[in-house]
């Protein structure tokens, strides 16, 4: 798909960098369709993180790219180094789509890219992000913003959510479902999704919800209310509610929103069923329902999401010369 850089320097973070070589490098053996020419780009031998890295091209190759990766800035306290700043707004100027990754957006906020724009980094750095640039719209509770040809994400995990969306405007659902399963990680979560939540999500088997939670996702097409899962868990509605916020960061019945609009998404992206249709199999009951908290939840009508998840053509990169998804036990994942 393209040529992609990935934009190397001097106190690179290691983790961010390697997400995105795991998910743009080798192809999996699954995946069939023409994949991504990936490179690394610096400005001579990098130290990131323990590890000294061998860049294949200088950063002036940056604007030769078609998207640029910026991963992680571990040193949010100093300026990020100016020719990286320059090279990579030079690449926005030569028509390079441009993703940071985690406290990357520093580097893309420096270059001037995300003036005007709402963007987002690591929860631990928002202010600072904010504070640094006023001009940049800091949402301090989403794992990814895209605005096109500038795209932002928040830390560790959210930066994998941000490389696997790539992969789905570019091939499409089936083929980010296979590099998602290659990585055995679940394959969307929606970039409106809370960054982190305020208790990790247990992993005992003998957690009150463990044998819940997949009972509730064979079922979301059933009018299930708070008292039905209280039922089901052998507890009180009092006690469900406390479990599933220990768990989970959130209230049953929003957790149980969120599942409907996950199940919304699989159905948009893989069947051509009506938006009634839709809503019936996911428990909404009617399309004015389901539009409404798909469109607060996701940012888009489900007409659209369709559209674009369906038949948006990929992000078209320069002319060059002729040469079932996985369901975690217990969803909400930290994001880091």
């Amino acid at each position: 798909m393209g040529t992609l850089a990935l934009a190397v320097t001097e106190g690179m973070l290691h983790f961010e960098l390697g997400v995105a070589y795991e998910v743009f490098g080798p192809a999996p053996d699954a995946v069939t369709v023409p994949w991504y020419d990936i490179s690394l780009c610096g400005p001579g031998a990098v130290q990131v993180g323990r590890f000294r890295l061998e860049p294949d091209h200088g950063l002036d190759r940056l604007r030769d790219a078609d998207t640029v990766i910026v991963p992680g800035w571990a040193d949010v306290d100093r300026p990020p180094p100016a020719e990286l700043v320059d090279a990579v707004r030079e690449a926005h100027r030569a028509g390079a789509r441009i993703a940071s990754l985690c406290t990357g957006a520093f580097v893309l906020a420096a270059a001037g890219l995300l003036d005007g724009r709402r963007a987002t980094t690591h929860w631990a750095h928002t202010e600072t992000l904010a504070a640094r640039h006023p001009r940049v719209q800091v949402d301090p509770d989403v794992l990814y913003v895209d605005n096109g040809s500038v795209l932002t994400s928040a830390g560790k995990a959210a930066a994998l959510d941000l490389c696997l969306h790539l992969v789905r405007l570019d091939h499409g659902p089936s083929t980010a479902n296979a590099v998602a399963r290659n990585l055995v990680v679940p394959p969307l979560r929606a970039g409106g999704q809370a960054q982190f939540v305020t208790t990790p999500v247990p992993a005992r088997e003998d957690h009150p919800l463990t044998a819940l939670l997949p009972w509730v996702l064979e079922r979301l097409d059933r009018p299930l209310t708070v008292d039905d899962l209280a039922r089901r868990a052998l507890m009180s509605s009092r006690t469900l509610s406390r479990q599933f916020r220990a768990a989970t960061g959130t209230t049953p019945l929003q957790w149980l929103l969120t599942q409907r609009i996950r199940r919304a998404q699989e159905l948009l992206e893989n069947t051509d069923d009506s938006i009634d249709a839709v809503a019936a199999a996911t428990g909404m009951g009617t399309a004015t329902t389901l539009r409404r908290h798909f469109h607060r939840t996701v940012g888009v009508p489900p007409d659209t999401y369709r559209r674009t998840f369906r038949s948006r053509p990929a992000f078209a990169p320069r002319p060059v010369p002729p040469a079932r998804p996985v369901t975690p036990a217990l969803p909400f994942p930290p994001a880091g």
